[in-house]
């Protein structure tokens, strides 16, 4: 039976993220095997019984999680890794105010700046692309959409400068490399002379602009209308709705 550091392993269960997984093992909210452990870097058998504290339950279950219309214009979020053009557009976060509460979601108070502060995007849509972004502070839901091992689809609406013709739509589903790398299969649909529907269910960068380029396409417009079963529906552009109890990606 292998071992494995016991925050790794709370990630890959998806009972928490990583850094999520470090704060509970010091503030001593995590049981494995009955017993409590508050050292950080303990590795445990990967089969062990990990449970959380109620404490650590009622922590999780505050953590907001939102879906925005982002509008062109808009980065996804700042990382110190992303290029520093970014910096000149606003974030994507700074939507999430009182005035772009979507009026169709239930009466419900906005974050405030500090909580905004907090959001991550959960999957990432590039500055001249929009549609559906999830914003989160839930280390469970980030690990989901963007995870190594996840696989959940992603659709996309995507406006090119011709007709793509059988030969391409077939390369686009299946065929293609991205550097040096096979891409997954993907769904490719042509709606109509220049619209085609992508479902993908991984996310390199610039991904679809790049397939569109390695079969002679220009995109002319992106926009995301779907994560695994929850959907952009009527949202309106620039607005932001909480994710319902009820929904699950």
């Amino acid at each position: 039976m292998g071992q494995m550091r016991l925050s790794r392993l709370m990630a890959l269960r998806g009972l928490c993220s990583r850094r999520e997984a470090d704060v509970y093992i010091e503030q001593g909210l995590v049981r494995v095997d009955g017993k409590t452990v508050t050292t950080l870097g303990t590795r445990v058998d990967e089969q062990s019984n990990i449970t959380l504290a109620p404490t650590a339950q009622r922590q999780q279950s505050q953590r907001l999680t939102f879906l925005l219309n982002k509008p062109l214009g808009y980065v996804s979020g700042y990382t110190k890794r992303r290029d520093q053009d970014d910096r000149a557009y606003p974030s994507a976060a700074s939507l999430i105010v009182a005035a772009n509460h979507f009026r169709g979601d239930r009466p419900r108070k906005a974050p405030d700046r500090e909580q905004r502060a907090r959001l991550a995007p959960a999957g990432r849509l590039d500055v001249d692309s929009q549609g559906l972004l999830v914003l989160t502070e839930d280390g469970r839901i980030a690990r989901k959409l963007i995870g190594p091992s996840n696989s959940i689809e992603k659709e996309y609406l995507v406006r090119v400068d011709r007709d793509a013709g059988q030969a391409a739509l077939i390369k686009l589903r299946h065929g293609l490399q991205l550097d040096g790398r096979p891409l997954k299969p993907a769904k490719v649909d042509q709606l109509d002379t220049r619209l085609l529907r992508m479902t993908l269910t991984e996310g390199r960068k610039r991904q679809i602009r790049r397939m569109c380029e390695l079969v002679s396409l220009q995109v002319l417009s992106l926009k995301r209308t779907r994560i695994g079963r929850v959907r952009l529906g009527a949202l309106p552009r620039g607005q932001w709705r909480y994710l319902r109890e009820n929904e699950q990606f």
